[in-house]
């Protein structure tokens, strides 16, 4: 019993270094060309501005490098437990490109991203790629202790170890042995360190408490502008939907009144009429409630919600829930209208036949992803539904992700704040 229980600890220890590695290597291998891409662009772009070039490319660059640091605080969140909480302010909506570009230049969390770049391609290059080097160069002396040495006549060196011959070789495999050793209790940590490293430079700190105070009251003024308009929209719908079919029953029911002592069989056409307005009329009704909070939501919870949304899409869907318990009901709702748009999207534009829902909750955040197999491209930008996500979204600190790649898939990750 005992045994198993160290060999299943082993075994989880040995994963974890691993996968520690892995991530690792694959940070180092997108974070250095990404880091430098965007950099470069940046400051070509902010160059350009004098000239009127930059106007047109700024824009488009710089909401490029916050997708690409929203990435890493999704993957910050998802494999270090680190939360990075962004504070962009919100971009004014169909605005020329001078305001635009001088909105993003003002916006303090822009030169934060800028900062950040050039960190990430130096010092977050090599934290992130160190686990997988000390789990990976041991190999090395240990090829070179079987005989690899004897492929360099004239000597090789390995770490601090000249290898000239098999006792050398040796050496080599020991300091191999040591560093492997490290590797075992380091490499996760190392990991750690660079998630770290990310939340200091991209993290806010004291002096931005008055920016995230006002990017709070800009929050809660989209909630009370979006209230209102839904407020509007629910006015609308009653009125020109079921209050106008209603009020349409009642005279087909006075002139039936009239017409039955009259005219029975056009009366009895009117009384079929007005069954089908009345049906019609609470359809949509029904319809109206299902739009301002679904009844399956209330009574069966998101996991059930999602899927009798997913059920209603004409595209293959497969709904993947994992929540041990309910989350409150506002913060439900939003998950939930949430996805909903995202998979709106998805039908409309993303040509997909395809699409997965994972709805977890994991270190106190509900997070929905949405992939589908689509043609990709998908942006947050003004006009676009995306946008209308991340603004309700930031009423609850809630986060939008997006990876889509031109040729697809499309990825949406949501995250909202929970207990």
């Amino acid at each position: 019993m005992t045994t198993e229980t160290k060999n299943g600890s082993g075994r989880t220890t040995g994963r974890g270094i691993g996968l520690a590695a892995v991530r690792g290597l694959a940070l180092a291998l997108v974070s250095l060309p990404g880091a430098v891409l965007c950099f470069c662009l940046s400051l070509v772009s902010i160059a350009l501005i004098p000239i009127g070039v930059g106007l047109v490319t700024t824009p488009y660059v710089l909401t490029g490098v916050r997708a690409f640091a929203d990435w890493r605080r999704v993957l910050a969140a998802e494999w270090g437990g680190v939360r990075i909480p962004p504070a962009y302010r919100p971009l004014p909506e169909r605005a020329d490109p001078w305001t635009r570009t001088v909105a993003l230049l003002r916006d303090p969390a822009t030169w934060r991203d800028l900062r950040w770049l050039p960190v990430d391609m130096t010092a977050g290059f090599v934290t992130a790629l160190l686990p997988a080097v000390l789990l990976l160069y041991p190999l090395e002396g240990f090829a070179l202790a079987i005989g690899l040495w004897r492929v360099f006549p004239d000597g090789y060196w390995y770490g601090f170890v000249p290898v000239t011959g098999q006792a050398s070789a040796f050496g080599a495999a020991a300091l191999g042995l040591v560093l492997l050793f490290l590797a075992h209790f380091l490499t996760p940590r190392l990991l750690g360190v660079h998630f770290r490293l990310t939340r200091a430079v991209l993290g806010g700190n004291q002096r931005e408490l008055a920016e995230r105070v006002r990017v709070l009251t800009e929050t809660r003024r989209d909630a009370v502008d979006a209230s209102a308009a839904e407020l509007r929209r629910i006015e609308r719908d009653l009125h020109d939907g079921a209050q106008a079919r209603l009020v349409a029953v009642g005279m087909d029911l006075g002139t039936i009144e009239a017409l039955l002592d009259k005219d029975p069989a056009q009366a009895k056409e009117l009384i079929a009429r007005t069954r089908r307005s009345s049906v019609e009329a609470l359809s949509e009704l029904r319809e109206l409630v299902r739009g301002i909070h679904p009844p399956v939501l209330a009574e069966r919870g998101l996991g059930d919600a999602v899927r009798a949304l997913a059920l209603r899409l004409p595209l293959a869907t497969e709904v993947s829930v994992d929540l041990p318990g309910r989350a409150e009901a506002p913060v439900e709702s939003a998950a939930y209208f949430a996805v909903s748009e995202v998979l709106t999207n998805a039908v409309k534009h993303s040509g997909a036949d395809r699409i997965w829902i994972d709805l977890h909750r994991a270190d106190g955040m509900l997070r929905a992803t949405v992939t589908d197999n689509g043609k990709g491209g998908a942006v947050i930008g003004a006009g676009s539904g995306l946008a209308g996500v991340e603004r309700r979204l930031g009423t609850f600190d809630g986060v939008l992700a997006v990876s889509s790649p031109a040729g697809g898939p499309t990825m949406v990750t949501v995250e909202i704040p929970c207990a």
